[in-house]
């Protein structure tokens, strides 16, 4: 069963066109991440799922139901973190998921003991009488999710929530992500590629206003898969060389952050490997490093947006 439905979604803000007919299907229980450049139009249909923006054309359905502009009826099913959550910081935790129960119509003993359940989930069950405004950075986005889990949504939809965290309020987060999917579904956008590999299920690469490339990682390595070689010279100046050197219109070199390193990206890469080797022979380059590498949901995703 699938608990999100996109077809053909389009939409403009005035002459540019962020969305062109994107497709998208979030199956039950899945972490599923929701990749793509900055200003792809990521945040966009997470506000169009949420009934906050009109779309232009196409449907969107929750769990069955289709979503409407400005009707709060399929919002029942969800559960929202945006990139930056707003507190009010003069509560603390208690007392924020209590009004957060009132809101949405919860009797105050399903308060009480969701609340706890879910503070624990997220670490701040030994800070619950804590003010919100002495939280750090990380503690307000495990809040974050302690609030959207409160009405135990189908689906919860996290927009880059690890984007400015360091990398233990990330593993925070992304633990608690991948332990919640057991009760819920999560979609999940961001553009830290690292953490889709870690905890996603499926994924899907938006692009050009629509939807690339959708799957379990190892479906889209194997149906876009683009071997590389890589190739660390010992200065700086041999990688150059090379780079000005070697030529196969079939070949594609990417450079690294280490200045002695080129990456070569290649469909034949066991011909591209004899080409190396025989040049490398030929002009006296003595690499130190020549492997194939695995690759990589970076390179997938370097590839696909081109």
């Amino acid at each position: 069963m699938n608990v999100l439905e996109i077809k053909n979604l389009y939409k403009k803000f005035g002459a540019q066109e962020v969305l062109t007919g994107l497709e998208l299907n979030v199956p039950e229980h899945a972490v599923y991440g929701f990749i793509g450049q900055n200003g792809a139009g990521k945040t966009t249909t997470m506000k169009m799922i949420l009934g906050l923006l009109p779309k232009d054309s196409g449907t969107i359905n929750v769990c069955g139901e289709t979503v409407n502009y400005g009707q709060t009826r399929t919002n029942r099913y969800i559960g929202y973190l945006p990139d930056v959550p707003e507190f009010y910081n003069f509560m603390n935790t208690t007392e924020y998921l209590r009004l957060c129960g009132d809101i949405t119509g919860m009797d105050k003993r399903g308060i009480t003991v969701k609340s706890d359940e879910l503070l624990e989930l997220v670490g701040l069950q030994d800070v619950k009488k804590k003010r919100i405004g002495g939280f750090s950075r990380g503690m307000k986005q495990r809040l974050g999710i302690a609030q959207a889990l409160l009405n135990e949504p189908k689906l919860l939809i996290c927009d880059e929530p690890t984007s400015a965290l360091d990398p233990v309020g990330r593993k925070e987060i992304l633990d608690i992500l991948q332990a919640v999917k057991d009760k819920t579904t999560v979609l999940f956008s961001t553009h830290i590629l690292s953490d889709v590999e870690r905890i996603c299920d499926q994924i899907a690469i938006l692009n050009n206003g629509k939807i690339a490339q959708q799957g379990t990682l190892a479906e889209i390595k194997e149906k876009h898969v683009v071997d590389c070689l890589k190739i660390e010279f010992h200065t700086e100046a041999e990688r150059e060389a090379f780079r000005r050197l070697f030529e196969d219109e079939k070949v594609r070199q990417a450079e690294c952050p280490d200045a002695r390193t080129i990456l070569l990206h290649s469909t034949q890469i066991a011909d591209t490997q004899l080409k190396v080797l025989e040049m490398l022979y030929k002009r006296q380059l003595m690499p130190a490093v020549l492997e194939l590498e695995e690759p990589t949901l970076e390179s997938l995703f370097l590839e696909v947006v081109g």
